[in-house]
């Protein structure tokens, strides 16, 4: 009982940083507010690297391992616990970088939003055959799934990242904050494409190496 309180507790946790950050980049990060000059940005770039680190170090072999012999049966669920404290730290203790680079309007301001729409709609479609509960950290990965190349992995084999980069770069109104937001997030998971590629080829040797040859680029067609 405890253990099963303590898994969809943790998925709680996860739905509500969600939802923070996506309120947080509508709203506050959508302020134009006054410039908070390079010290504002210095530490927003640390509190997200700390973000970021904690993903990059659960997934490698050596902290699973290590983590498997203290809660062999938690591991997602810490993982999701951990993450998602993080992101809620990230948006409640950043620093308000400030300035404005456009607002636009009209024709501009609709088709910016149908990018950023489309972005939302490629990540739920690439999503779409992850367990929610799997990700919530309240179902443990089940492992040795087929390898996933039909729909938009057909146009680059890591959609998620690229409809991430739609949704952060494509918004009608591009303040500092959204910006650096946008920057930052978006250099991470391209900085983590070949660790995870080289995961992938390890699970799936010949059919991930068909895959590449498949299917050329990483994030962004024509260019990475």
């Amino acid at each position: 009982m405890a253990r099963r309180a303590w898994l969809w507790i943790g998925g709680g946790v996860f739905c509500i940083a969600l939802a923070s950050c996506a309120w947080w980049y509508l709203f506050v990060l959508g302020r134009s507010e006054q410039s908070g000059g390079g010290a504002a940005l210095v530490l927003d770039a640390a509190l997200f690297s700390a973000f970021a680190l904690h993903h990059s170090l659960f997934a490698r072999d050596f902290a699973k391992r290590w983590f498997a012999r203290l809660t062999p049966q938690l591991i997602r669920s810490m993982y999701v616990y951990a993450a998602s404290l993080l992101l809620i730290a990230v948006c409640a203790l950043w620093r308000p970088i400030g300035g404005e680079l456009y607002r636009a309007s009209g024709a501009a301001a609709i088709a910016l939003g149908a990018i950023q729409l489309g972005g939302v709609g490629l990540i739920a479609r690439a999503a779409a055959g992850i367990d929610p509960l799997e990700l919530a950290g309240i179902h443990e990965p089940r492992g040795g799934g087929p390898l996933v190349t039909s729909g938009p992995y057909q146009l680059v084999r890591h959609p998620l990242y690229l409809g991430w980069a739609l949704a952060v770069f494509g918004t009608p109104h591009m303040t500092g904050d959204r910006l650096a937001f946008a920057v930052l997030s978006t250099a991470y998971l391209a900085l983590a494409v070949p660790f995870e590629e080289r995961s992938l080829a390890r699970d799936f040797p010949a059919e991930y190496e068909r895959y590449r040859r498949a299917v050329r680029w990483r994030i962004v067609p024509f260019i990475y």
